[in-house]
């Protein structure tokens, strides 16, 4: 009876001193792309604010099942965490990916990074009304690449058709870099990239429109699909988890962390710099934020004949 008293109240007391050692911070995707990028501007705020290590190793694998897939093996005292990203880990496990959504337990969501629609510079496409007007009367001849099948870019497209009443082509691409290349080599007519590609690419591509409530501070001429009446606030969202097994106490704590780091101004500077929207979606706010999202990216993988 003691010794269950001793443990039920020593959960708190070290989720209050969190952390008291350097934490892993696993990456299921490789370095240089948007995860990793995020996780090492992550990690200096980090170490100013608990004074302890955030060591990232990048593990890639089959657009992050393969790390997903392990969680169900990992320590559950908080000093190893997960990057995660959705809607991959709700689509993924509906083909197959050898995980369950709810082996994971997402403690906090950070930023997300919008989709975007992007063309060639030298495109004839000067608006995206030009674009959905040609896919209207060219059913079938509009190829849009992206990143992936099943991923937050082809959900993006398939919306677009819908709202639309356009017919393009999604040709999968592995990675964002993959696809604009694509782009840039005249394969396919346009992108749904996201806004951190629209960054780095520059004056290669000419952005149409971004998936977001507000125009982008580093776009502020580009319109957002809502001033265009299309009603399109999307993306890639990318947080961290635990396994499931890892204590209430402990998963706030990481939450409340990373949501102190989502506020250093330097740091949200920087994300804007790189193109991502920072978000600050707390692990009490969690339920209703995933539901929201499975809900949504389940009916239009259905739509898109992804999933039965």
């Amino acid at each position: 009876m003691g010794l269950a008293i001793i443990a039920a109240t020593a959960l708190p007391a070290s989720a209050a001193e969190y952390p008291v050692k350097p934490v892993t911070y696993v990456i299921p995707f490789g370095d240089g792309g948007e995860s990793s990028i995020a996780a090492r501007l992550q990690q200096p705020v980090f170490k100013q604010l608990t004074g302890q290590d955030l060591v990232v190793v990048n593990k890639p694998g089959g657009g992050g099942a393969v790390v997903w897939s392990q969680m169900t093996r990992m320590p559950t005292d908080g000093y190893t965490i997960v990057g995660v990203n959705l809607p991959h880990i709700i689509l993924q496990p509906t083909q197959g990916a050898g995980y369950r959504m709810s082996n994971i337990a997402v403690v906090h969501i950070f930023h997300y990074t919008p989709d975007a629609i992007v063309v060639a510079a030298d495109s004839p496409y000067k608006s995206l009304q030009d674009l959905i007007d040609d896919a209207v009367q060219r059913p079938g001849k509009v190829q849009i690449s992206g990143s992936g099948r099943a991923s937050a870019n082809h959900l993006a497209q398939v919306r677009l058709d819908r709202v639309t009443g356009g017919e393009t082509i999604y040709r999968p691409y592995k990675g964002t870099a993959a696809s604009i290349a694509a782009l840039l080599q005249g394969r396919v007519d346009a992108a749904m990239a996201y806004t951190t590609a629209a960054k780095k690419y520059g004056s290669d591509i000419r952005v149409l429109a971004v998936a977001m409530e507000k125009r982008h501070p580093e776009f502020p001429d580009t319109p957002t699909f809502r001033e265009l009446d299309i009603d399109m606030v999307d993306g890639a969202y990318r947080g961290v988890a635990v396994p499931n097994g890892t204590p209430i106490p402990i998963r706030k704590a990481i939450s409340a962390l990373f949501s102190r780091i989502g506020r250093d101004a330097a740091f949200i500077e920087k994300k804007h710099d790189l193109g991502f929207a920072p978000l600050d979606i707390g692990y009490d706010a969690l339920p209703v934020f995933l539901s929201a999202q499975r809900e949504k990216s389940l009916a239009t993988a259905r739509q898109a004949g992804l999933i039965d």
